[in-house]
Order: structure tokens, then sequence, then C-alpha cells
């Protein structure tokens, strides 16, 4: 894991993915980003979960998805964020394993706006 988010890394992901930043101040409190139809990153600080930084990165998202014209996103969900995506309106569709770790991928199709 902490060679995926080496300096490098997040240099050479902020090149391919479009990247969200949510911010206090000066601390960075939360991230997302956009890999195409892929909803990536979605990191919210744990002092700060529950007051509406997660849902206002994915509002973000989805409001670049749709002048993208993109039709539906997808989230590969760990199992404790599940909830917070099913509350988004997204669907899991399937689950997905690496090793023991489970995925669940989660797909939402965006209303025409």
């Amino acid at each position: 894991m902490e060679q995926s988010f080496s300096p490098d890394a997040v240099l050479a992901l902020m090149a391919k993915r479009t990247v969200f930043v949510a911010t206090i101040g000066n601390r960075v409190v939360g991230t997302a980003s956009l890999d195409g139809s892929v909803v990536r990153t979605v990191f919210v600080a744990p002092d700060i979960q529950t007051r509406g930084v997660g849902k206002l990165l994915m509002a973000e998202v989805e409001h670049i998805a749709r002048e993208r014209d993109i039709p539906t996103l997808t989230v590969p969900s760990s199992v404790t964020a599940e909830a917070f995506y099913a509350r988004l309106g997204f669907k899991a569709v399937r689950d997905s394993y690496h090793g023991d770790e489970r995925t669940i991928i989660m797909e939402r199709a965006l209303d025409a706006s």
C-alpha cells in the first residue's frame, strides 16, 4: 500500500485521473478521483467522517462525469464503505477478490441533467 501511494506514485496517478481534494483551512481532509467511469481513492479523514465531505466529493465526481457524458459510474467499494455508496444510489453488482480481500463492485446510472 505504501508504494502505491508514495509521492511519485500519487503524481503518476494524478496525470491519469481527475483528482478532487477537500480541505478545511490548510488541511487536506478528503480525496476522490475519477478514472474514466471508475471512482477511485475516495478517502475522508476519520475525524471528519459523517460531516458530508465524502458526499460533496462524490457530487463533484458525478458533476464532472455528467459533463463528460459518462452514463454509469462504477466504484470498487470496501465492505466498510458499501453503506456510504448505497446511500448515494450505488447498487452492488458483484464481488471481486484480491487474495482474501473482498471488494464490492458497485454501479450507479447517472441521470441526464
